[in-house]
């Protein structure tokens, strides 16, 4: 896992909400016989949570943690600014990991965390082709 700093000194509880989704996320991915590539990988500002392969296929995954739906499903929190920015990313990771060319198939998914009052995971939901963009 690639974290900028140290999840023991975070005092904003959104962050360590986040975090522990990523992590529910990523065991449940592994779960599924994906292997993760990569964990919160950035391209300049721009950042994706998990990228994942099974089969030949690679997935680009925004994870989405809730401890409630008052504000909606946690999918629905994926905007069209983060989707082109999950786009931008994706373009970037085949461009360094020099894939473009070999027939990849790529994908962008989405996984819903929801998470107890006491914060134990209590549902993942893991939305394959959660969205198509342009250029595919």
């Amino acid at each position: 896992m690639s974290l900028k700093s140290d999840p023991k000194t975070w005092t904003d509880p959104r962050q360590l909400l986040g975090l522990d989704g990523e992590l529910a996320a990523k065991a449940h991915l592994e779960g599924a016989g994906y292997r993760i590539l990569a964990h919160r990988f950035r391209v300049g500002r721009f950042e994706v949570d998990l990228i994942a392969e099974r089969n030949g296929l690679v997935a680009f995954i925004e994870v989405k943690s809730r401890k409630g739906t008052g504000f909606g499903r946690p999918a629905e929190a994926v905007t069209w600014g983060k989707r082109r920015e999950m786009v931008r990313v994706a373009k970037a990771w085949e461009d360094r990991a020099g894939r473009r060319a070999d027939g990849l198939v790529i994908r962008f998914d989405v996984v819903e965390v929801m998470l107890g009052s006491d914060g134990a995971v209590a549902s993942v939901l893991h939305i394959e082709d959660a969205f198509r963009p342009g250029w595919r």
